[in-house]
């Protein structure tokens, strides 16, 4: 064979066709081309099952359980996964600390006293903790590293749970009419995304929810807000841009009254001119509730961002000496390693943290438990330290 016979044009074979059905054609002639083709055509009566491949329906039903499994997470593993990076943080501290452990003297307790800072738990609680963990020690006449370890993480965790024990960190409802909650907080806290979260947690707890937009002043505000209206398939009071927030609250108001709501949601605005006028702001809406609802605001919660650590302190310290505060939301715990601030909150205000934000998902915020956040933050100290 030559060199370029390969590439020449083989002749082609000839297939013999046999027409089956139909047995004539239109007209008693057949078309001009005719093409190859069988035709089949099902006999009468005579079905026949086709079985579809199962290998889609098993993968798709797989993952719908496996998207089910996940938003069913019981609360104590969310807590777990969104205080990963405070959990973290700990423990690298504490080895940290107790690497350079040598004896119990007053440079050890310095140490400490620092480490608790590091931690963002504050100073002030800090040296509280640190005078206490002091006595402690010399109490249990603890001197090994083993010892001492495991009574000052136990002290924390005491600390931690304690500071639950006569704490109020349940929800208030009005025994009738609607109960009116309000959020408060700086912009960028995550006020208009936690009031997304809560209303949906409620609604799915078979209340009838309303949410207001008094946030006249954020740009956006109002548009965020009836998206979540929308997501949740709840409906939200607006008025027109930079209008009186007082007069969306009136609003609010009279549409939970009128559509018989058990709740309504209220956004509030987190910078004004200065701090003076919001809390002006702030206490106008609640003259405004209190006349149409003599017995609300039943909640006025504080949503702070974990991720700013102490200055999250400071503003609640200003909203507390300015305004009704009943509770805490801490938004973003998942994305920071300053879950620490809880313990100044509640040891310096004395306020409690009633909701913790852990994702970004409309399900991962929960109710705050001071047993099991303790349990979840110092749980492999505590293992370690035995």
């Amino acid at each position: 064979m030559g060199l370029f016979d390969f590439f020449k044009k083989k002749p082609t074979k000839t297939i013999a066709v046999e027409i089956l059905y139909p047995s004539s054609w239109e007209n008693g002639m057949p078309p001009v081309k005719v093409v190859a083709i069988e035709i089949l055509q099902p006999t009468p009566g005579k079905a026949v099952d086709i079985a579809l491949p199962k290998v889609d329906t098993l993968e798709t039903e797989t993952e719908t359980e496996t998207e089910t499994e996940t938003e069913t997470e019981n609360a104590s593993e969310k807590l777990d996964t969104g205080l990963k990076k405070t959990k973290k943080t700990w423990s690298e501290r504490w080895n940290a600390f107790m690497a350079n452990f040598r004896s119990v003297d007053e440079d050890f307790f310095d140490d400490l006293e620092e480490t608790l800072i590091g931690a963002d738990v504050g100073a002030q609680t800090a040296m509280q903790l640190t005078d206490e963990l002091r006595d402690e020690v010399k109490l249990q006449n603890a001197k090994s590293k083993q010892d001492v370890s495991k009574v000052i993480v136990d002290k924390l965790v005491d600390l931690y749970r304690s500071q639950g024990v006569n704490e109020d960190a349940s929800m208030h409802f009005a025994p009738e009419g609607p109960t009116v909650i309000l959020l408060v907080g700086v912009n960028g806290v995550g006020k208009t995304t936690t009031i997304g979260k809560l209303s949906a947690y409620y609604k799915n707890a078979g209340k009838k929810v309303v949410l207001a937009a008094a946030d006249t002043f954020r740009a956006g505000a109002t548009e965020q807000l009836v998206a979540w209206g929308e997501r949740n398939d709840i409906p939200v009071v607006t008025g027109s841009s930079k209008a009186d927030p007082a007069s969306v609250v009136f609003d609010g108001v009279k549409t939970a009254i009128d559509t018989q709501a058990d709740i309504l949601f209220v956004d509030t605005a987190g910078r004004l001119q200065n701090n003076v006028n919001l809390m002006q702001e702030l206490s106008k809406m609640k003259r405004i509730i209190t006349r149409e609802l003599p017995n609300e605001p039943q909640e006025v919660l504080l949503t702070l961002d974990a991720t700013t650590g102490q200055n999250a302190v400071q503003q609640a310290k200003l909203f507390k000496d300015s305004t009704d505060v009943t509770g805490i939301v801490l938004t973003k715990l998942d994305g920071t390693a300053k879950g620490g601030i809880i313990l100044p909150i509640r040891n310096e205000l004395h306020l409690p943290v009633k909701w913790v934000g852990l994702g970004e998902k409309v399900t991962d915020i929960q109710p705050f438990e001071a047993n099991d956040f303790a349990k979840s933050l110092f749980g492999s100290l505590l293992t370690e330290s035995k």
